[in-house]
């Protein structure tokens, strides 16, 4: 995955068609040291391929595989939390969701500090 990310990073910066050291210098600026096995076999797969039409043909092919809470699963997983607020307390309610969900989103992300991984472990 890191080399196709580095691939894609090269893509993106106008290199259309990145070579092995380009990759290799991509992932050397950020300490890691490329697989040259896994860096020959994606430069072969993607040799003379669009990047463009890669991603579209992937996004088409993402769109029918079922991802839960997208489609159908998002309304039974409200109805097993409680349902819908009640009408005369749902305004109360509805302030008191956010500063609940924002003090959880920062207990979160507290935690996650200290698990010591980087972006490319």
């Amino acid at each position: 995955m890191k080399h196709l990310a580095a691939y894609l990073l090269l893509n993106l910066a106008g290199n259309t068609t990145p070579s092995a050291d380009d990759i290799k210098e991509v992932l050397g600026a950020v300490g890691i040291e490329a697989d040259e096995d896994r860096l020959s076999l994606l430069l072969k797969e993607l040799d003379g391929k669009d990047m463009n039409e890669l991603i579209s043909q992937g996004t088409e092919k993402l769109a029918s595989v079922p991802s839960g809470g997208l489609g159908g699963g998002a309304a039974p997983a409200a109805a097993a939390a409680g349902g819908a607020a009640p009408a005369a307390g749902g305004a109360a309610a509805a302030d008191e969701a956010p500063a609940e969900e924002a003090k959880k989103e920062e207990e979160k992300e507290e935690s996650d500090e200290d698990m010591g991984f980087g972006l490319f472990d």
